[in-house]
């Protein structure tokens, strides 16, 4: 068992099982160094971190093309249903929500969670068990210490840690939350998109962790621990 991971660009992924492809925060219209349109992405379901727009903007249009089920809060949730898509998986941090692939929970994340001006609930960070890998995406978030114990209940394999700075960690907080959750593989995301996010992030390098930084269409396969 294992996943391949391709990197949409900005915070966007997609991880795939081979039979399950999830997306998480799929920002594609609008964003600078994405190279794929919305109505070209092929998942079965998708996780939604927030609402800010470069997370959740095209969340409703692959949803409804693919007749994808949507996990996120409860108040993004909500909002899908009002504009006609149903499929979907309300939650909150600490629970757990069963999946096809596998499953979802959610954690906390130190930030803000709005779309147009509307209120989307607590921004959140997600943690995906898909083909044997646990795969823990941070959403926007600052540093926090609880990622310590976050570490310690879900030993993620794999963690997507926000450090452009600004408003999310930058390159040294993002370093102290590699260590500190200790995955097999970390790859930086949020930065560098525009110019208010920081490009130069040498100094995310976490003691004893690989770190993989990708560049947008890239895949890399992650094998099932053993």
């Amino acid at each position: 068992m294992g996943v391949t991971i391709e990197f949409l660009g900005h915070a966007g992924f997609v991880i795939d099982d081979g039979e399950h492809r999830l997306a998480i925060d799929p920002f594609l219209e609008g964003n600078p160094v994405a190279l794929r349109k919305p109505l070209e992405l092929q998942c079965s379901a998708i996780a939604v971190t927030h609402g800010h727009a470069d997370h959740f903007g095209d969340v409703l249009t692959i949803a409804k093309a693919r007749g994808a089920t949507v996990y996120s809060s409860f108040e993004i949730c909500n909002l899908l249903q009002e504009q006609g898509h149903t499929l979907v998986e309300p939650g909150n941090p600490g629970g757990r929500i069963e999946a096809p692939f596998g499953w979802v929970a959610f954690t906390q994340a130190f930030h803000s969670s709005s779309y147009e001006g509307r209120y989307m609930g607590q921004p959140m960070g997600v943690i995906a068990h898909i083909g044997g890998v646990t795969i823990y995406h941070l959403g926007d978030t600052a540093l926090f210490g609880d990622l310590k114990l976050i570490g310690e209940l879900y030993r993620p394999d794999v963690c997507m840690i926000p450090v452009g700075d600004r408003f999310t960690m930058g390159p040294e907080h993002g370093r102290l939350a590699g260590e500190w959750l200790r995955p097999r593989l970390a790859i930086p995301c949020h930065y560098g998109t525009w110019p208010l996010l920081v490009s130069d992030i040498s100094a995310f390098a976490p003691e004893g962790v690989e770190v993989r930084a990708m560049e947008p269409g890239e895949t890399i396969t992650v094998e099932a621990a053993g």
